[in-house]
């Protein structure tokens, strides 16, 4: 079972490239680094939310998980 900490530690290394990727792109198409920073910070603080919803919600939801073995080793 993952904890809250985990998933927000999760969800924010995986955005941390996201950041770099969505800066970058921003920066290509627009030209300027003020409206790519802006726009990179907006989607990385808005998907760090759903990402974490997500893989909160995917813990309640039982569908494909295997049931605990019996004992472990």
């Amino acid at each position: 079972m993952e904890t809250r900490f985990r998933s927000i530690i999760k969800a924010m290394t995986w955005r941390v490239g996201g950041l770099v990727v969505t800066t970058a792109v921003a920066w290509v198409v627009t030209q300027r680094a003020d409206v790519a920073v802006s726009i990179g910070v907006a989607d990385t603080l808005l998907k760090i939310v759903a990402y974490y919803g997500h893989e909160r919600l995917w813990l309640r939801i039982r569908y494909g998980c295997l049931p605990p073995p019996d004992y472990e080793v």
